[in-house]
C-alpha cells in the first residue's frame, strides 16, 4: 500500500465550522446541566449537614437506573435522527422530549416541507426545540405564580376531561400525522403494541413499552426495506 493511501486513512473527517462549534457547546452544555442537577442536592446537604446513606442512595440509584438508563440511551437512537445535532443537545438538555420537543419538531418540520436528517431539517427542528424550551420555561413560570388562584378554575368538572386527556390529544394526532405517510409500515407495530397494552403491560413496566414499540417498528421496517417492499 502507498504512503499517499496511508495518509489517506489517517486523516479523519473534518465538520464544518458550526457542526464543530455546535458539538463543542452542545458537550459544555450537558456537562453543565450534569453539575446544575448535582449541585442542587448537594448544597442542600452541605447547608443542613444531613448526607444520605450511601447504602440506599446506591440501591435507590440502581432500581431507578433499571427502568430509566434503557430508555434514556434508547431515546438517543429514537429521537436524534429526527432532531439532529442541535435539536438533540438542547432536548436532551431541557428534557420533556416526548411530550414537547419531538411533537414540536416534527410538526416545525411538516409545517415548512422539511425532511428529518437533512440539513434544512435540522435547523427548523434546532429552532422548533429552542422555541418550545423558552414557551415551556415562560408557561411554567405563569403556572407557578397563577397556581394558586386558577386552581378551583383546572380543578372544577367542566375541564377535568380536557386536562385528563391532554397527551392522549397531543399523541393521537402526531401519529395520525407520522402514521398517515407510511401506513403499512405502522400497521404490525401498531396491532402488536395493542395487543400488548390491551392483554399483557403491567402497570409498572409501562414505561418500556416506548423502546420495545420502537424495536418491532425498526426491525419489521428494515424487514420491509430488505424484502423491498418499501423503499428509503
Amino acid at each position: 500500500m502507498s504512503e499517499a493511501n496511508l495518509n489517506v486513512k489517517k486523516e479523519k473527517p473534518v465538520l464544518p465550522p458550526y457542526e464543530q462549534s455546535l458539538h463543542r457547546l452542545g458537550r459544555i452544555t450537558g456537562i453543565a446541566a450534569i453539575l446544575v442537577f448535582l449541585a442542587v442536592p448537594a448544597a442542600i446537604c452541605l447547608y443542613f449537614d444531613a448526607w444520605p446513606d450511601m447504602s440506599g442512595l446506591l440501591s435507590g440509584i440502581v432500581a431507578v437506573s433499571s427502568v430509566y438508563l434503557p430508555i434514556g440511551i434508547i431515546e438517543v437512537f429514537n429521537y436524534s435522527p429526527m432532531l439532529g445535532a442541535g435539536g438533540s443537545y438542547l432536548a436532551f438538555v431541557t428534557g420533556n422530549l416526548a411530550n414537547m420537543k419531538v411533537p414540536a419538531a416534527a410538526a416545525a418540520m411538516k409545517a415548512v416541507g422539511a425532511q428529518p436528517g437533512t440539513k434544512e431539517g435540522e435547523l427548523v427542528s434546532t429552532i422548533a426545540v429552542a422555541v418550545s424550551s423558552i414557551v415551556t420555561t415562560v408557561v411554567i413560570i405563569l403556572g407557578v405564580l397563577l397556581l394558586v388562584p386558577l386552581t378551583p378554575v383546572i380543578k372544577s368538572p367542566a375541564l377535568a376531561p380536557a386536562f385528563d386527556n391532554v397527551l392522549p390529544a397531543l399523541f393521537g394526532a402526531l401519529g395520525v400525522m407520522l402514521v398517515a405517510k407510511r401506513w403499512y409500515i405502522a400497521v404490525v407495530p401498531l396491532a402488536i403494541m395493542t395487543v400488548v397494552f390491551l392483554f399483557g403491560a403491567p402497570g409498572n413496566l409501562v414505561g418500556l413499552m416506548v423502546p420495545l414499540a420502537s424495536v418491532i417498528a425498526i426491525a419489521y421496517a428494515r424487514i420491509l426495506y430488505k424484502t423491498g417492499k418499501v423503499k428509503k
